[in-house]
């Protein structure tokens, strides 16, 4: 009886150790996972700065495999628990998201899961036909070139804004935009469109009325005077030369209009061959000003049209020095001169187109 009750005293001490171990243990792998799990939420994940474009569609896998080619990610581990906890994989929203180094895990997913998109700054600047605009717009925004090409040149969306089909370049005024990655191609219309009546308060208004324009007729006349010239001091004069010739009936005579009429801007001499195209467009041989825009000008050419300069100039005739200024005449002696002049710089130099 005495034996049994010693080994019972030295069995019980045994248990009771392997069961202090045994919790230890499991205090240790507890914390462990404790401070595991405080990291994934909490330590910076974001390696370096990026931006993440996340196309409709895409899932959780197309998600994670960008980071992972882009080396964004210190701990994929914790991005895809998080994710998992989050109910992220299931949540995915399309947009641009700029990534800043240093963000944790937590925070990460929430931005993504929100759809919380940073705005991207749109810019489309010498612009010449709707296929350019559609190409520009179309490396800030989802929607491809082919998609907006067929809402800028679609009939009924034109007339849904009060355009033609030849006034529609008019609505579209070069800036820059904040855009987020996933507007729609009727977001961006409408947006353009309010641009448009925003840039046409009353001041401008009044401005063209009393020069005899509209605004789509401001913007015209602004799209001749901005391809005749590269010289930003030059604008007011050439768009009060373009007025003097409309208030007397004389046909523009617009050297650009030609070249757009033709589909061919890589021309440097007009030959009187090319003159004789019958278009809307061709300045020569139909007085006042053409159907619509030959392209997209600037603001300072709109401002220059509104702005004119006031003087007796009827006739333009580029320098002979080919430095892109011109020379300015009130009578056609004068003009002829200066024609001549610039002929034999073009015959000099063997330009025969």
């Amino acid at each position: 009886m005495v034996i049994e009750r010693r080994n019972k005293r030295n069995y019980m001490p045994r248990i009771a150790r392997f069961s202090m171990v045994l919790f230890a243990l499991l205090l240790i792998i507890l914390g462990f996972r404790a401070f595991e799990l405080y990291g994934f939420i909490f330590k910076s994940n974001v390696a370096k700065d990026h931006t993440l474009v996340i196309g409709t569609g895409e899932t959780f896998e197309d998600v994670y495999n960008k980071l992972e080619k882009e080396q964004v990610l210190i701990n994929y581990k914790a991005f895809k628990w998080i994710a998992k906890k989050k109910d992220y994989k299931t949540s995915i929203r399309p947009g641009l998201y700029k990534l800043k180094k240093g963000t944790n895990t937590n925070n990460l997913v929430n931005k993504l899961r929100a759809g919380n998109q940073d705005p991207v700054e749109l810019k489309f600047h010498n612009v010449n036909s709707f296929a350019d605009l559609a190409g520009k717009v179309s490396d800030y925004i989802e929607p491809d070139s082919l998609n907006l090409i067929s809402q800028f040149t679609d009939p009924a969306i034109q007339q849904k804004y009060g355009f033609t089909a030849t006034a529609f370049p008019a609505m579209f005024i070069p800036n820059t935009y904040e855009f987020y990655w996933t507007t729609t191609p009727d977001e961006f219309l409408t947006r353009m469109n309010a641009e448009y009546e925003r840039f046409w308060n009353s001041k401008r208004k009044e401005k063209a009325e009393k020069k005899g324009l509209t605004p789509v007729e401001a913007v015209t006349l602004a799209s001749i005077v901005e391809k005749e010239t590269v010289i930003p001091e030059e604008k007011p004069i050439i768009a009060g030369l373009y007025l003097n010739r409309l208030k007397r009936g004389m046909a523009l005579q617009a050297d650009p209009t030609i070249k757009y009429a033709l589909n061919d801007t890589s021309i440097r001499r007009i030959t009187n061959d090319m003159l004789k195209i019958d278009s809307p467009y061709n300045t020569y041989k139909y007085a006042g000003l053409p159907p619509g825009p030959i392209g997209f000008p600037e603001i300072s050419s709109v401002e220059a049209v509104l702005n004119a300069e006031n003087h007796n100039y009827l006739y333009m005739c580029a320098k002979e020095d080919f430095s892109g200024e011109h020379r300015f005449a009130a009578n056609l002696v004068e003009h002829n001169r200066n024609a001549a002049r610039y002929r034999r710089a073009l015959n000099k130099n063997k330009i025969w187109r």
